[in-house]
């Protein structure tokens, strides 16, 4: 277990609709190599939310953000979150234009929603490739392209001025950049793939929805683990806890006990509790934390931390023979109110 603590929101400022995003590249030690920063710009499933109660874990839908320095970012599907990593890039970067990879695991509304308020992809000249799963009924691109029209939205993709790619992608392996990309299929409701990206030694998996098996189960895909197999960080779903589990079996997700087994078993060395219920206020996320990071300890299991928005996990690159450099942190109340205020 490492030794790192995290306290969700600290420093942080509160925001009636979202919790503030990332503002400022930390520095890093050169003779590490560059660090690949992991960005949580919205942890939640199912639906956005908003209330004084959730104010300090977020209340926007599943994005989150692969960046190192010199590469084009990876994008980890793209729900609500996806506009404030929008605002974040605009404000660093200004009016350049955009480059990026998404990976997107499934067409659930709560991970595609934050396309068409994408600040980026209302410019010229951006440009976002899109990775997603071979779908039963037509392409990838024709799917999309129902649901982003009206009626169901005012205006159509062809409406927006960036570019969009899609490349229907299924179980196998990629380049992007310098980074390999592993996809595997993931049990859930629907075509659904999980990621496991690697760059400059560092792993990172990510698994947003994750259909337990049973209750009580702790049978684990044998596919699910070979993605996950000593992953520096594995992302996860942690929808439910026991009774919410028991009482929604198949509705395609699973419980913080599920995931911190799947952990364990896979051998990663971080956890991230992920895709917060909607129900779940701030002190209900401190609570199931708190039994993970015990469950995990009681059996020498990863580090557990629950993801918010604005927390950024920071990977060194790998020298030889040393561990990945791991290291979280919280935005400063500076950085928030810098967004907040624009």
């Amino acid at each position: 277990m490492g030794g790192t603590s995290v306290t969700p929101g600290a420093g942080r400022v509160r925001v009636p609709y979202c919790s503030p995003v990332r503002t400022e590249r930390r520095s890093i030690q050169r003779d590490r190599g560059p660090v690949l920063n992991v960005t949580f710009y919205g942890v939640r499933g199912s639906t956005p939310c908003a209330s004084d109660d959730l104010a300090r874990y977020g209340g926007n839908t599943a994005c989150v953000v692969l960046d190192e320095r010199g590469q084009a970012p990876i994008v980890l599907d793209l729900g609500t979150g996806l506009r404030f990593f929008g605002l974040d890039w605009a404000r660093r970067n200004g009016h350049s234009d955009f480059r990026a990879t998404a990976l997107l695991t499934h067409l659930h509304w709560d991970h595609v929603q934050g396309i068409p308020f994408f600040a980026p992809i209302l410019s010229e000249g951006s440009c976002i490739d899109v990775h997603g799963p071979v779908q039963d009924g037509g392409s990838l691109e024709d799917v999309v392209r129902t649901f982003l029209a009206p009626p169901y939205f005012p205006v159509g993709i062809d409406s927006l001025p960036g570019r969009i790619d899609f490349h229907e992608t299924t179980a196998g392996e990629f380049r992007v950049g310098e980074a390999v990309v592993r996809a595997g299929w993931v049990p859930h409701c629907g075509p659904t793939l999980g990621y496991r990206v690697t760059m400059g030694g560092r792993s990172v998996a990510y698994l947003s929805d994750h259909q337990q098996p049973g209750v009580g189960s702790t049978e684990v895909d044998p596919g699910v683990l070979d993605l996950c197999r000593d992953v520096d960080l594995l992302i996860h779903d942690a929808q439910y806890d026991l009774d919410e589990f028991a009482a929604r079996v198949d509705w395609g997700h699973c419980t913080t006990d599920y995931a911190v087994e799947v952990g364990i078993q896979s051998g990663a060395r971080t956890l991230v509790l992920f895709h917060h219920d909607p129900s779940h206020t701030d002190d209900r996320v401190d609570q199931l934390l708190e039994r993970a990071v015990e469950q995990s300890t009681e059996r020498s299991g990863p580090e557990v931390v629950a993801a918010h928005e604005g927390l950024t996990i920071a990977l060194a690159a790998r020298r030889e023979s040393d561990a990945a450099d791991l290291r979280v942190r919280a935005d400063a109340a500076a950085s928030a109110e810098a967004l907040v205020g624009r």
